[in-house]
């Protein structure tokens, strides 16, 4: 099998988008928040890997194209900012301010689970990035020092949580401002965060993708800061 992913140039993204079609297909019929698309993709990938002993280096020579339209992707979600700008003017300090707090919150979140776990500064530096998409995350990880396989890992977990947990979280926080939940999900849970704004209403995912960009510039920005105080 592994001379059959070498060969083909294209076997590894044909195993990655049937694998997220199925997971499509079961959140749409279940509609269980377990159920993420993402997640369910990525077991998966893991168990055909695993049962047919292929290894990650050869079937990741075929799956990295998909990457290719990660930043595309993400800029594209401009689209329905600009739809929603006139919303965004006249709430820019309020949005500005949560954006700001979502960041804080993240970076704080690591820098004292940090120091409560005795992290040595690469796995403390590797975290540091979790809240924001990979495409931005791996670069501050790497500039860093930390473990970029590991940042981007632990930025998809990040996002399926949120993905997950955000309809929950919402009702138990009476959180019903749509400009309120599309911040807190994009500063805090990325692209898959996104995704979930957009399902959930047009102003929750323009907001959102707003905060994907401010995010993740602002982290740029803090995260040298505090990637010297472990």
């Amino acid at each position: 099998m592994n001379d059959t992913f070498t060969q083909s140039a294209f076997a590894g993204v044909t195993v990655s988008l049937i694998a997220y079609m199925i997971g499509t297909y079961l959140k749409k019929k279940f509609k269980i928040g377990l159920f993420n698309p993402l997640l369910i993709s990525m077991a998966i990938t893991i168990v055909f890997l695993l049962i047919f002993n292929i290894d990650y280096e050869v079937y990741n020579q075929g799956a990295k194209y998909i990457s290719w339209f990660l930043t595309p992707a993400t800029v594209c979600l401009a689209i329905p900012l600009y739809e929603q700008v006139n919303l965004l003017k006249k709430n820019f300090t309020a949005i500005m301010l949560g954006i700001i707090s979502g960041v804080i919150t993240s970076i704080m979140t690591v820098f004292v689970l940090g120091l409560v776990m005795k992290l040595e500064h690469a796995e403390y530096v590797t975290l540091l990035p979790k809240s924001i998409t990979t495409a931005i995350g791996m670069g501050v990880s790497e500039e860093l020092g930390g473990y970029v396989t590991i940042t981007v890992a632990v930025i998809i977990v990040t996002g399926v949580i949120g993905n997950i947990l955000a309809d929950l979280l919402f009702k138990i926080f009476a959180i019903k401002e749509p400009i309120a939940k599309g911040v807190s999900l994009g500063s805090s849970s990325h692209a898959i965060g996104t995704a979930k704004a957009m399902e959930i209403g047009e102003i929750e995912g323009a907001m959102s993708s707003l905060s994907i960009a401010v995010a993740g510039l602002i982290t740029v920005i803090a995260a040298p800061i505090f990637a010297n105080l472990i």
